[in-house]
Formats: C-alpha cells, structure tokens, sequence
C-alpha cells in the first residue's frame, strides 16, 4: 500500500491534536504507515501486535503511540479488554481475514482491467472483500483487442499502475501477439490458459464432470450451453457464478494471476 506523509510527529510540541486510541480486536484491519504493511490484527506477542495481510504473511509491531494508520488516520492501539472466548477472525471467499464493519478505502487510482462483464463478476464474487479493503476498482474492457491504445489513454505512472487479466493467454495465442505490444514497467499482464473465464471454474463446482468440447468455429459459450442444456449464455453463467463460494471453486492459474494483479497494483511506488 502507499504510504502517506502526515507531516511532523503528532506528539510533538505545539499545539496537540488528539490521537484516538482503538481497541486492537481480532480482524481489525490497519496499516503501518514507514513500511506500508496493511493487515489483520490476529494477536499479541511480547507486547507487540502482530498484523497478518490477504497472503497470511505476519508482522510484529510495537504499539507505539499514534503508530497506525485506520482509515488513513493515525491511531494508537491498544490491547482489547479481556474476554473469556473469542471468536477466530472469519475468512473472506479469497481466504483473506475478513474485515467486519468494512467501510471501503477511498479508490486507488491504480485499476484492474479484466475482458469482460463475466471476468469482473466473478473477479467480485471471490476478491470482492480484498479489494474493498484495498480499494481496487475492476473494470472490464470488453475484449484485448484495443488494449495498447486504452493504456495509452489511462496514462500509468508508478502510483498509477494497470493489472490486466487476460483469457487464453497462451504461447502463439492472439491474446499473447496483442499484449506484447504493450511495453510499460506500470502495467502487468497476467492471464489464465482457458478459452472463457467460464472453464476456470471447477467443473465439478457447477454440477458436471467435465467442460465439454466445443467444435471449432461455434461460439465456446454458446456451444457449452447446447450441450450441457443449459438455455441461452446468460442463463448458463448464472449456474457457473452460483456454483462459486470462495477460491476453492476456481482452478489454480486464475488464482495466481488475478493474486498478482492485486499485489501489482497495490505495491507502493518506489522511493527515489
């Protein structure tokens, strides 16, 4: 995440402002503002906090007046009141600490680009939270086809970085001729090797065995529909979302490479 320059020491001399303090409870979700870590607080060790972010990685951190960032303010934590039980922190369909309350962070000018309608559906439906917590906005592009020139028009800089996600990103693809011609160290391309975001979905997932062949030259979502008798593609993705409840239910490469994306363009700029 980017870090943020609150100007001189809050504590210092002059006139005070006053630092709230904030209980430090199980999935409380704040940020380090000197190095940009943002994470769930999962509990207490030798009196520091320790913050656990969306790939599970923990940190320790003292708890030092003023030394967290909530809701891009600055806060001192402090240990909750005792409690005889308490419940662990719950998992977001990406399995990520979940944040309850959530109030979403003010958008990054960073973005996702994904292909289309179905892509950022189903980019919500399992990393919906996560990008809420980040505030990352996924818009689809509607094909790859003008991709060059719509980065062109976006207009990167290092706080201003594109994760794109791309279908049947594969070797000798057309996919993979267009996006070489994007060269620009703020935009990174991932992608998956299925034809439709549909076939990244676990088969058994939506009810079936297997994704059925598809005879060269008929429409993929169109020819899947036919044969598994599903009506018309708008009515088939509704059983293919449905059958999504969190990460489990996607295939692996789509996985990693929406994973990447995220971590892309919430990286904090490199300091010159």
């Amino acid at each position: 995440m980017r870090s943020h320059d609150y100007g001189r020491d809050v504590l210092s001399g002059g006139k005070r402002r006053t630092v709230p303090e904030v209980a430090a409870e199980p999935g409380l979700v704040v940020e380090d503002p000197v190095s940009g870590f943002c994470g769930a607080v999962v509990r207490f060790e030798h009196g520091q906090v320790v913050l656990e972010d969306r790939h599970g990685r923990h940190r320790l951190f003292p708890l030092r007046p003023a030394a967290f960032l909530l809701d891009g303010r600055p806060v001192t934590l402090v240990r909750p009141a005792p409690a005889a039980t308490r419940p662990a922190p719950s998992r977001s369909a990406s399995g990520s600490v979940r944040v309850e309350g959530l109030r979403a962070r003010t958008a990054r000018d960073s973005r996702i680009w994904v292909e289309g309608l179905h892509d950022a559906e189903l980019v919500e439906r399992v990393w919906g939270h996560d990008l809420r917590v980040e505030g990352v906005v996924v818009e689809p592009l509607d094909g790859v086809d003008v991709l060059a020139q719509r980065v062109a028009e976006f207009g990167t800089g290092p706080g201003r970085r594109l994760g794109v996600l791309v279908d049947h990103l594969v070797p000798g693809s057309k996919e993979s001729r267009l996006v070489a011609a994007v060269r620009d160290e703020n935009v990174l391309v991932t992608g998956h090797p299925y034809v439709d975001v549909w076939q990244a979905v676990k088969p058994s997932s939506v009810g079936i065995a297997a994704w059925p062949e598809v005879p060269r030259g008929v429409p993929w979502k169109e020819g899947v529909c036919a044969v598994l008798g599903w009506g018309e593609p708008h009515e088939g993705w509704r059983r293919v979302l449905a059958g999504v409840r969190g990460f489990r239910d996607l295939e692996t490469p789509l996985i990693g490479a929406v994973e990447r994306l995220i971590d892309f363009v919430t990286e904090p700029p490199a300091s010159g």
